[in-house]
């Protein structure tokens, strides 16, 4: 039988409050993000090694700026020379993975959270209080080599962007989104391609 956390990861409906490793991975998170949006700006070497404890794993050339927010942490994987701008949200309960050269504008909002449209499904029919509410399930986020993600831009659960695409500002990408183009949008959809031949 599964734990809620196999469950996480399968994107499988689980309950995070019912398995302690959840529970602790988002406490340890919490507590690594409250050190590292307070750490003093200018100390670049404690704010480095505040986001390898937290992260699964992070390149060189990596800057993320505060406020940054996520959910567990270890489920974000992170390539070489990669900007992640301020008041970026990361809800990660599956794996979002960031490639090389990429750049994410201020208040981008990446989800691998979501719920069941239907209610019976959504909701804990036998809640108790102190329980958890809602069913959730996730599915992992991959942001490919290259790609630039503007200014409060929404990435649902489950997309891809193709290596070396654009999202425009605003956007809210509900369905991945191939190679070498510009996407904008509400839902995103793919405007123009780009040639990025050398």
């Amino acid at each position: 039988m599964k734990t809620e956390y196999e469950k996480c990861l399968a994107g499988e409906p689980f309950i995070g409050s019912n398995d302690p490793k959840i529970v602790d991975m988002i406490l340890r998170t919490r507590r690594l993000l409250a050190q590292f949006n307070s750490t003093d700006y200018a100390d670049t070497e404690r704010k480095q090694a505040l986001l390898h404890e937290m992260f699964g794993s992070m390149g060189k050339g990596v800057h993320v700026d505060i406020d940054f927010h996520c959910e567990c942490g270890k489920h974000i994987f992170i390539g070489d020379k990669v900007i992640i701008n301020m008041n970026c949200t990361f809800v990660d309960n599956n794996r979002i993975d960031i490639g090389s050269n990429v750049l994410i504008a201020s208040n981008v909002q990446i989800y691998t959270a979501t719920h069941s449209t239907r209610v019976n499904e959504r909701m804990v029919q036998d809640w108790s209080e102190g329980g958890e509410i809602c069913r959730t399930y996730a599915l992992p986020v991959k942001i490919e080599d290259g790609v630039w993600i503007g200014g409060g831009a929404i990435i649902l659960p489950g997309v891809t962007i193709g290596k070396n695409s654009v999202i425009g500002a605003g956007s809210v990408v509900t369905r991945s989104i191939p190679a070498n183009c510009v996407a904008v949008g509400n839902p995103c959809r793919v405007i123009k391609q780009i040639d990025n031949e050398p």
